[in-house]
């Protein structure tokens, strides 16, 4: 009998160096674990066959189809032998419509013998179009044959798996490979404790990776997909449930304010009342600063809901206990904005120690990377004597020069744009783990929040402050109707004229070709379609000012300006010197201009959902009414044009990121750029699962407090092991 590879064996020893070696590179798989758990993306049934009607332009598609018929052709060839050339012309069929296959030159041979009228067989290759009809040329092909006692109804009727799979690797191999480590499904240890999976009907592991495999029915797929989407849920919210144990027994001082302190003396010099959210939400988090344990929070909410003036009560409350509060910012411009709009909310209060300050002031520093030497030597006394209460910063925070006196609290402005190295540097600088306040402009789906942040309280601001306006979005067709576009720059002429202020967004700066390092992204497939470079400010900025805008005052603003020069911009965009304000994305978040009343968002299908709905919230701050303007030369059936019609029917962002969320794969969202680790999400979809999260969220918080070490579970221990590659295990323990 032969021996089943054990699921850490490698696939090199069971399929050989060649094939291993293309699984490695090209679909990540290394051992006899990893391809049992590469699941078919979906299954044919070789009666009912792709419709081939329905194929996507450009993409690498296998398809089960029957051919139809086979001609060859000859035509004059320079190249090939005798002066004339083959070409074989395969139409293949599966009854919704009709795909041609092409074979040239050596290549005709074998598939001239091969696929005769009425073999059915998978083809797959990259679908292009040629002369007006979808093609594949040189498709790779493996010929269905049944067995000898099957009959015509159970081989129409077989479920055949497709699987994820590349050019360099076509689904049959993968499944042929898959056939041939299947029997080391029955050494799969079960994560799953007895009682939950009893309790839940759940199939055991071995037979859930068998029927996802090897389906006989669509019921078999049903059951396999259910089981494994629970083992993706509960082993993530069971590594989340042990890192939030592990926090709680960490000691950390609790910071309460003095009932007469400074926060007290800041909320009287308030001009207005803070909204029912902003009360409820500082409520939370007074209660966590309280406690003898590190504080671990999410504060999210809308553009504009006042997050900034919640974080800066928490800071306050913290150096009223004798404490420090960092806030760590993403870029210079958003540091120095928060700085600046700190300070003047605080008034007198931010001037500790000088002439004037009032009796509770505190000093409120800055610390950038491009700062003065000068500046930057007092900015640091300040932090380590104590004299600074409140400091502002970009990434210049977590240098080693950077001491503090008793960092209490620190604030993450932006999560997802900081690395968990990042966070954790800042917070190793406390006496004592200080409490961290996370917070994201980017509304997050309740699914993705327990996912992506299941190890922090969340906090949820969804009211707007009384005084803000109505936005209104339009969407400009400026390739259908040129007219529009036109119109877009005489209603930012109309808005100046009384008196406000406007934006201009491109996706490019415009000096690329002088720095490499610049390409601020890989051009879109819409971008290779129509071979158009994205619109850029200093090309943008120019023509307005010369043409459409010419007579108003124009000034531009970008990453790679000195950050002197963009803080001089945005000071007299503030102070309303400058009309219009042409720009990338640096004042997506946290740039404040109540004055600031219309955006035109130039090649707008160039951005995300939640992008646009950020930078459509530097609008309508003040009291008169917003206008946001999505240009683009996408047609209107395009998918990047319904992106844009979304945003421009809601101003609710929970729902915006619902749409981004259905659009993009969960991939994207729980990359690394959101949580530091990469997905393990294959079979579970965080917004249709939404059930399966929140009740494996339940039952891991109650496996782990019960167990907290996992000693009775060694199934589980060891999914998580494998989950927790050593990477993500740091990610898990830096938070």
């Amino acid at each position: 009998m032969d021996l089943v590879p054990a699921l850490d064996e490698p696939l090199k020893k069971v399929l050989g160096p060649a094939t291993a070696k293309v699984m490695a590179e090209h679909l990540g798989l290394h051992t006899v674990g990893d391809l049992l758990h590469h699941y078919p993306r979906r299954y044919e049934e070789r009666g009912q066959l792709t419709h081939l009607a329905d194929l996507p332009m450009d993409e690498h598609v296998t398809v089960v189809a029957r051919v139809a018929d086979a001609r060859l052709h000859t035509f004059a060839s320079a190249r090939a032998p005798r002066g004339k050339g083959q070409r074989l012309e395969v139409t293949i069929t599966d009854g919704s419509g009709r795909l041609q296959l092409v074979f040239f030159g050596n290549g005709v041979h074998k598939p001239l013998k091969e696929l005769l009228p009425g073999t059915p067989a998978m083809f797959a290759g990259k679908v292009s179009l040629f002369n007006r009809r979808l093609q594949l040329a040189h498709p790779a092909y493996e010929l269905l044959r049944g067995d000898g006692e099957e009959t015509v109804e159970t081989w129409a009727g077989a479920l055949i798996p497709i699987y994820p799979a590349t050019a360099k690797l076509e689904s049959w191999k993968i499944g042929k490979a898959v056939q041939t480590v299947l029997p080391s499904a029955q050494e799969a240890v079960d994560p799953l404790p007895p009682p939950l999976r009893e309790g839940r009907g759940l199939l055991p592991l071995p037979e859930a990776l068998l029927k996802i495999h090897r389906p006989h029915t669509k019921a078999d797929i049903a059951a396999a997909r259910d089981r494994l989407k629970w083992d993706e849920a509960f082993v993530l919210q069971v590594a989340l449930a042990r890192r939030r144990h592990a926090d709680a027994q960490l000691p950390a001082v609790p910071r309460r304010p003095r009932p007469d302190g400074l926060l007290a003396a800041f909320d009287d010099r308030l001009p207005f009342t803070l909204t029912e959210g902003q009360r409820n939400v500082s409520r939370e988090i007074f209660d966590d600063l309280a406690t003898e344990h590190p504080m671990h929070r999410l504060l999210q909410g809308e553009v504009g809901s006042g997050k900034t003036m919640v974080a800066l009560r928490a800071m306050l409350a913290v150096v009223d206990a004798g404490g420090q509060a960092a806030m760590l910012a993403p870029t210079e411009v958003l540091a120095q904005q928060h700085h600046r709009s700190i300070v003047e909310m605080m008034g007198e209060l931010a001037q500790g120690g000088m002439l004037g300050g009032a009796e509770h002031a505190t000093k409120v520093v800055l610390l950038t990377g491009s700062m003065s030497a000068a500046a930057r030597r007092q900015a640091l006394l300040d932090l380590v004597t104590g004299e600074a209460g409140i400091v502002i910063g970009t990434h210049a925070l977590i240098e080693d020069k950077v001491q503090f006196h008793d960092l209490g609290l620190v604030v993450v402005d932006e999560q997802h744009r900081f690395g968990v190295e990042q966070r954790d540097a800042l917070r190793g600088k406390g006496k004592q783990p200080p409490h961290l306040l996370v917070m994201t402009a980017t509304p997050i789906p309740r699914t993705v929040a327990m996912t992506v942040f299941g190890d922090l309280e969340t906090s949820v601001l969804d009211q707007l402050p009384a005084g803000r306006s109505p936005i209104a979005s339009h969407v400009v067709p400026a390739a259908d109707k040129p007219r529009f576009l036109a119109r877009a720059w005489e209603r930012v002429r109309e808005e100046v004229a009384n008196g406000h202020q406007a934006y201009v967004v491109c996706p490019r700066i415009g000096d690329e070709e002088s720095d490499p390092r610049s390409a601020t992204k890989k051009p879109s497939p819409e971008d290779e379609a129509e071979k158009r470079p994205p619109l850029a400010v200093l090309d943008v900025a120019d023509e307005l000012a010369k043409g459409p805008l010419r007579g108003l005052r124009v000034e531009v603003l970008h990453g790679r300006m000195h950050p002197d020069d963009k803080d001089a911009v945005m000071r007299r965009f503030a102070a309303g010197e400058t009309d219009v304000l042409v720009a990338t994305t640096v004042i997506e978040v946290g740039v404040n201009v109540p004055n600031a009343t219309v955006m035109v968002i130039m090649d707008a299908d160039r951005f995300g959902v939640s992008q646009l709905h950020q930078l459509r919230g530097r609008v309508g701050r003040g009291s008169a009414p917003g206008l946001c303007l999505l240009v683009t030369e996408m047609p209107e059936a395009s998918p990047a044009r319904q992106r844009l019609n979304a945003v421009a029917a809601t101003l609710d962002g929970f729902e915006l990121s619902r749409i981004d969320l259905e659009q993009r794969r969960e991939g994207d969202v729980l990359g690394q750029a959101q949580s530091g680790a990469r997905t393990s999400l294959k079979v579970l979809a965080v917004i249709e699962d939404e059930e399966i999260i929140a009740e494996a969220r339940e039952e891991a918080a109650k496996v782990v407090a019960a167990d907290p070490e996992l000693a009775s579970l060694p199934g589980l221990r060891t999914a998580l092991g494998a989950l927790l590659d050593e990477e993500r295990e740091q990610y898990l323990e830096k938070g």
